[in-house]
């Protein structure tokens, strides 16, 4: 490692002051930054951590029936906690390992946008909020791309709200060494239609299945899915799956999803 500072305040006014020093880095759960900067991919002179703000942590229904969870809350609370809205619950609970759930945050997970991350298939699907310290981002605007998000630096994840729906699940192919998501499929039915996110599957990153929600909209049941396909040309290919073995996961996990949430 290197020498750099460490601060760890306890107001997101006071985090956003800090973040404002040159090459402030906000720190999260740091399951992604402190490996990359153990690999010298990213050498921030500021880490800003936001664990000690109160404000940033827990979870409470909002006045419009939606879940609110705070940018700083860990996986772990929201697995025990989010009864509310119990796929993303369940989704909480299958992250990683009980090391990464109790040290890895919604916000950090968010901001970061991995490709393979489960928490933005899980926003999306839902039309979640994402909330800042100067704004509030819709999930459809947020994600932008592998590792990209509409986040400005310096930028603060504060709350993420979650509208709940009537039906929801979300089913992941995992890889089992990281159990990070190869494909992971989360489906929300609301009342005006369906929404289909998936993650761990495009170069561009998490990104909603049109056909098959305007499918599921007019008949949610797996039956319905009988013949639709994704194309598997901007679909990652790696050591642990072709473009073509995951445009057909993309498939198999929606149809049991949909199973599961019915």
């Amino acid at each position: 490692m290197y020498n750099f500072e460490f601060q760890k305040p306890d107001t997101i006014s006071d985090a956003v002051a800090a973040l404002g020093a040159e090459d402030a880095q906000a720190l999260g759960g740091g399951q992604t930054l402190l490996p990359t900067m153990k690999q010298r991919l990213a050498s921030p002179k500021v880490l800003v951590s936001l664990k000690g703000i109160a404000e940033l942590q827990g979870l409470c229904m909002g006045d419009d029936g939606s879940m609110c969870i705070g940018g700083a809350t860990n996986h772990a609370t929201v697995a025990v906690e989010a009864t509310s809205y119990p796929a993303l619950a369940a989704t909480a609970a299958h992250i990683g390992d009980p090391a990464v759930r109790n040290r890895g945050t919604i916000g950090g997970s968010l901001a970061n946008n991995d490709p393979s991350a489960c928490y933005p298939a899980a926003a999306l699907a839902s039309g979640a909020t994402i909330v800042s310290n100067s704004r509030k981002i819709l999930a459809d605007d947020f994600f932008q791309g592998m590792f990209t998000t509409a986040l400005e630096e310096g930028e603060i994840i504060t709350e993420v709200r979650f509208p709940i729906p009537e039906k929801a699940n979300y089913q992941k192919f995992l890889q089992p060494a990281s159990r990070f998501a190869l494909v992971g499929v989360f489906v929300a039915k609301f009342a005006d239609g369906v929404r289909v996110a998936i993650t761990g599957a495009s170069n561009d990153g998490v990104f909603r299945w049109g056909e098959a929600e305007e499918t599921l909209s007019t008949n949610f049941s797996p039956d319905a899915l009988q013949g639709l396909s994704l194309s598997d040309s901007d679909m990652i290919a790696d050591l642990h799956g072709t473009a073509s073995y995951r445009a057909h996961l993309c498939s198999v996990m929606t149809k049991r999803a949909v199973m599961a949430a019915n």
